[in-house]
């Protein structure tokens, strides 16, 4: 079902593998709580056709402890003949015992049905950011996905983008240059995950309402994300100060003349711009075309003086009876998507083949 409505393939393209991994992720060692748990809807003669994957979470608010349901593939086959089976799903989740709910992946229809429920859309987290590095080569890859053939106009349009360089501002819309200055001072490093982990979890206690991980779910979550075929290669890397300090990070996966796609990108207080700007450069040294990925309301204002364009595919949605946790996630003071959500783990950007 999953790949025949969501990727449109077929089960030979890689069933028993995704079966496999589906099982892992949604009732293997990441479960956490026994009570949040995914479902499945059965029609009345004992066919499965719908189902909804959740992700429990232990989150913090303010030193409190809470219960999160993080709700991840939604899927039912045959809504036309059963157009209640979705709702019925999201509300026998939403009616579970956590404290908060939220989907970073919710299409219009899903969306209009959590609206019904009284969840609260976050504008400022369900937009897609793209900045264009390389013009020629980005307008040639996006023409390439379409119609395949295209795809030899490469070479050209890496001279194109060489020709036009010498001309480009760094902050220009017409592509990116590194540019000397502020960002020369952080100090670069390829973490292992042990060392990626410490600093996601010294940085994300900066928004109000953050994830608390374990140890283990944080490593575990870290090698789901290892590889994303359809993305490119993993790059990762902790930015600090000279004094040592720790500045920021950014995962992204991309491959040369590609886009590539960020899963997160952290910084601390003040260090928004530079580690944007270390993320750019880091992407224009590695020959792509742009990067993309979702905005969290920390880094917009960043990203607005940076030249980065927006655009929405999906919003991210949130439920709660508790107004101080609404309150939370829409003046932008939660931790939401990335890490915080679904991607990274293997259903977004990787093959099951």
């Amino acid at each position: 079902m999953f790949l025949r409505i969501l990727r449109r393939e077929t089960s030979a393209d890689g069933g028993a593998a995704l079966a496999v991994y589906l099982d892992d992720l949604f009732c293997g060692p990441y479960r956490c709580d026994g009570e949040i748990v995914s479902r499945v809807h059965v029609t009345e003669d004992g066919r499965l056709n719908g189902f909804i994957g959740v992700l429990p979470q232990v989150m913090e608010l303010d030193g409190e402890h809470l219960r999160a349901a993080i709700c991840t593939t939604w899927m039912v086959d045959g809504h036309q003949a059963d157009p209640f089976a979705g709702a019925r799903l999201l509300k026998a989740v939403l009616s579970g015992p956590q404290d908060l709910s939220f989907s970073e992946t919710s299409n219009d229809l899903s969306t209009a049905m959590w609206r019904r429920m009284g969840a609260h859309v976050l504008a400022p987290y369900s937009l897609e950011y793209l900045r264009v590095i390389r013009p020629a080569a980005f307008v040639t890859r996006m023409a390439a996905n379409r119609f395949g053939l295209l795809g030899a106009f490469t070479p050209l349009a890496r001279l194109a983008d060489r020709a036009a360089a010498a001309g480009v501002n760094g902050l220009s819309w017409a592509g990116f240059q590194p540019r000397p200055g502020k960002t020369d001072a952080l100090a670069e490093t390829e973490p292992d995950e042990d060392a990626l982990a410490g600093a996601i979890g010294e940085l994300v206690v900066h928004h109000r309402l953050h994830p608390r991980w374990s140890d283990e779910q944080l490593a575990r979550m870290l090698a789901h994300a290892r590889v994303k075929a359809r993305h490119g290669t993993r790059v990762q890397r902790i930015l600090r100060t000279r004094g040592g300090k720790l500045a920021g990070l950014f995962v992204y996966y991309g491959d040369r003349g590609g886009i590539g796609r960020a899963m997160q990108v952290m910084a601390a207080p003040g260090m928004e711009g530079l580690v944007l700007e270390r993320l750019l450069a880091d992407a224009h040294a590695r020959g792509l075309a742009a990067i993309r990925g979702r905005t969290q309301p920390a880094l917009l204002d960043a990203m607005l003086d940076r030249k980065f364009a927006f655009l929405h595919a999906s919003s991210t949605v949130f439920h709660s009876s508790r107004p101080q946790l609404a309150d939370a996630a829409t003046q932008g003071r939660a931790f939401l998507n990335g890490l915080s959500g679904e991607s990274w783990t293997r259903l977004i950007g990787d093959r099951f083949d």
